[in-house]
């Protein structure tokens, strides 16, 4: 099995939740930071997992943009979806929900959040501010949920495992 993680991360934390899902899946993994690079040869990869954090209820143009421009490639492989970001559970199954193209959706064998973080080292002072205010963090905060990044893995891995006993 050969998989390609697409991700764009603003401030680190989906960089560090597509690491951490690398670490947890089986056969060679490759990470593309789709706010670096945006070619991608899909021949190589039975399966992709896309990632983006979500700001304001949307997620990265990059990864927006990449969905729809490869809606056909990513159709043909087995696909994984996961979004970052610190709101409530509901919200954030929404925006997964949402932001997705419907046809991505529904080839998706996993779907998921996993978690966020705030790094105010990271952060302009804009951003400080509206953290500060809106979310009433002061303080550097990491909620990755490295138990929901392991369960999405081994639904990669199952899938795999099944899909070559066929």
């Amino acid at each position: 099995m050969k998989t390609l993680i697409a991700y764009a991360s603003k401030h680190g934390c989906t960089e560090k939740c597509a690491k951490l899902l690398e670490e947890q899946l089986d056969g060679e993994t490759d990470r593309v930071n789709l706010k670096e690079e945006t070619k991608v040869d899909f021949s190589k990869y039975d399966t992709v997992v896309l990632g983006s954090p979500v700001y304001v209820g949307k997620i990265l143009k990059e990864v927006d943009t990449f969905a729809n421009t490869h809606m056909n490639e990513l159709e043909q492989k087995t696909l994984g979806l996961f979004i970052c970001g610190m709101q409530e559970e509901h919200t954030l199954r929404n925006e997964l929900e949402v932001n997705y193209p419907t046809e991505l959706q529904e080839k998706a064998v996993v779907r998921d959040c996993f978690g966020g973080a705030f790094d105010f080292s990271d952060m302009n002072f804009a951003e400080k501010m509206i953290t500060k205010k809106v979310a009433k963090v002061t303080e550097n905060v990491s909620a990755i949920r490295e138990d929901v990044i392991q369960q999405f893995a081994e639904t990669l891995n199952q899938q795999h495992e099944t899909s070559t006993q066929l």
